[in-house]
């Protein structure tokens, strides 16, 4: 891959993840933010399945917000990648950074950009599967309960 490309995709896949962290994280908070009075002005809080949906609403935000948090530092590991010349010291930065936190072992060679898109392809799609379990249960919690 060229260096330039390199960069480009980089930049480009580290400024999608930020907008891909941010509005579920928002929806989460706002939602979060109303579902107990409205789950209480729609009576969810005598039925049993009401407050199941609300305590699974609850779960689920919280790791949607985790895996939101992830999502904002890899885009930032994707930056720092963006920032070298080429994709082999791109990739021994973000590893050495990861081994200095002793998040990851330290590595004799740097993995490529696309496993390491791909990885993070995967922690987006679980982030989306968390916020589809949270949009499901607070609409149940929220709006499809009998008065």
């Amino acid at each position: 891959m060229r260096d330039e490309a390199y960069q480009q995709r980089a930049a480009a896949f580290a400024a999608m993840l930020i907008k891909q962290a941010a509005w579920p994280a928002a929806i989460v908070i706002a939602g979060d933010s109303v579902a107990p009075l409205v789950a209480s002005a729609r009576g969810a809080f005598q039925a049993p399945i009401g407050v199941l949906a609300l305590l699974v609403a609850a779960a689920s935000a919280v790791v949607v917000l985790g895996l939101s948090a992830l999502l904002v530092f890899d885009a930032l590991l994707f930056r720092l990648m963006a920032t070298h010349t080429d994709e082999v010291s791109g990739g021994a930065a973000v590893d050495d950074i990861l081994a200095r936190m002793r998040l990851k072992p330290a590595s004799s060679s740097p993995r490529p950009l696309d496993d390491r898109i791909a990885g993070t392809r995967r922690l987006l799609a679980r982030q989306r599967i968390a916020f589809t379990i949270f949009v499901v249960a607070f609409l149940t919690a929220g709006f499809w309960m009998p008065r």
